[in-house]
């Protein structure tokens, strides 16, 4: 090929990408929208024809409506109406999908035992419809409530005696947005101060949207006590937005943003590191100076001292274990949310929640997150706030 055919093939490769991305997004939304439509309105069921109707008109509507929802609520025009509506409508369309599929398995039994049609696909039909309706209000009031208190044990070999004990409470992923969760806030941050902590730790993902929008529900949090420190690092989504715009209004409300720096904190001679890096996308969000830069994060450590590290995903975990880190705590996951987007999760985490170890002396703590993003809902993945209290070797 010459240079000049190479020159004039380039363009044409990079035409095509915008067309396999509106085909891939086109299928994935016929899939979402039509199995349960299938499923529950057509699939041998032979419902009266105003019911296939209606029904056809609502999935329809759903599907049309959706990108249009999606793109005023979280694109460049930031609608929270219109944010709400759509995250709404991909919750309650991802649980009927899920059980629509696990609902065509009924269906195969349902075959071997001699049911017939119309009677099999209305059970089947029924079943997917009250399935998917008590998943979807459990859902919600678990999206809703205060998180539960997970309680965690951690054994940390190089920490000292006196800090034996030390009680760590961690909060991530609030996503304080579209949804005002003001009461919620507040509540929340009534259940950490009655923990007694010692170290309060916020790992991102605090809201979606600018401090101007969501200032209200963020205000609480500037009520949370601690006895030795609070500390907050970034999320991915404070990139999506104004990162350091979070970042000045967390110390404006008294806490220690922890952006590629660390402080010292200690009881009767004994410290602890208490270091934090920017989320992992922070490098490619054209923002001077935010990176997730663990060399500067623990520059002038003492490298006897053991090392608590906030870094917002758990896949920041490999860099931890090159630095010698103890302990990193981390969100991110959501513990998959929705079941089973967990599922996916683990395709691009180490971790899906829970304590896990990686090389000889860090282990990594990742919570499943205090509040929830888009879909106000939680199914098979509760919110926590967690309770870490840091044991010494016996």
């Amino acid at each position: 090929m010459s240079a000049s055919e190479a020159v004039q093939a380039r363009p044409a490769r990079r035409s095509v990408r915008p067309v396999v991305f509106g085909l891939t997004v086109t299928t994935v939304l016929a899939l979402l929208f039509g199995v349960p439509w299938w499923s529950l309105v057509v699939a041998g069921t032979r419902w009266p024809a105003a019911v296939v109707v209606a029904g056809t008109v609502v999935f329809a509507g759903a599907l049309v409506s959706f990108p249009v929802l999606m793109y005023l609520g979280h694109g460049p025009r930031h609608r929270d109406w219109a944010a709400r509506t759509g995250d709404t409508v991909l919750g309650v369309i991802w649980v009927m999908f899920v059980w629509a599929v696990l609902g065509n398995v009924l269906r195969l039994g349902l075959v071997a035992g001699g049911v017939a049609d119309p009677l099999r696909s209305r059970l089947v039909a029924v079943a997917i419809a009250a399935v998917s309706l008590v998943l979807l209000v459990w859902g919600y009031a678990e999206a809703m409530r205060v998180p539960r208190i997970r309680r965690v044990d951690v054994t940390i070999p190089r920490l000292g005696a006196a800090l034996d004990g030390l009680r760590v409470v961690l909060l991530t992923d609030t996503h304080y947005g579209p949804i005002n969760r003001a009461r919620w806030s507040a509540r929340v941050v009534t259940a950490v101060n009655e923990l007694d902590a010692d170290i309060v730790c916020h790992t991102g993902d605090i809201a979606d949207g600018a401090v101007s929008q969501r200032r209200e529900q963020a205000a609480p949090l500037g009520d949370v006590r601690a006895r030795l420190a609070r500390t907050y690092v970034t999320g991915n989504h404070e990139y999506f937005g104004e990162a350091q715009g979070w970042l000045d209004h967390m110390r404006d409300l008294g806490w220690e943003p922890l952006h590629n720096r660390h402080l010292l904190v200690g009881r009767d001679g004994a410290q602890l590191v208490v270091a934090g890096v920017d989320d992992v996308t922070a490098a490619s969000s054209g923002r001077p100076g935010h990176q997730a830069d663990h060399a500067a994060a623990l520059a002038g450590v003492d490298p006897d001292l053991p090392v608590l590290l906030l870094a917002h995903q758990p896949k920041q975990i490999g860099a931890a274990v090159r630095h010698g880190v103890d302990l990193q705590l981390s969100g991110h996951t959501h513990g998959g949310q929705i079941w089973p987007f967990h599922l996916l999760v683990r395709l691009d985490q180490p971790s899906l929640q829970g304590l896990s170890r990686h090389g000889d002396r860090t282990q990594l703590y990742t919570s499943r997150g205090t509040g929830f993003w888009g879909p106000p809902l939680r199914v098979f993945a509760p919110s926590e706030i967690t309770l870490l209290t840091l044991r010494a070797a016996a």
